[in-house]
């Protein structure tokens, strides 16, 4: 599966009460940008990520959130959200305050 405009749209639903919402394709999948910064990912086969390091990354691995990839020790890391979020909108948005104010 690769990256279409649904999926961008998506990305655009969940996020842009947040700010300026612009995307990326690369590497198959789609980075996510708020006013300029990256802060989140969707893979190919649609599944969102978070960007988190330090204490957000300790409270989305303790929501249930699972890390992209290997372990990066202190190197920014991408995360999914929490298993409780549901693509639930409203916690989605949270989720994607919560990365923004850490970042």
């Amino acid at each position: 599966m690769s990256i279409n405009d649904t999926d961008i749209a998506f990305v655009h639903d969940m996020f842009d009460p947040l700010g300026r919402i612009t995307t990326r394709k690369m590497m198959g999948g789609l980075s996510i940008y708020c006013n300029g910064t990256i802060f989140s990912m969707l893979d190919r086969e649609g599944t969102l990520y978070l960007k988190a390091k330090g204490p957000f990354a300790d409270e989305i691995a303790a929501a249930g959130a699972r890390q992209f990839g290997v372990e990066t020790g202190d190197k920014m890391a991408y995360w999914t959200l929490p298993d409780t979020a549901n693509y639930d909108p409203d916690a989605v948005l949270i989720w994607g305050q919560k990365a923004l104010d850490a970042l």
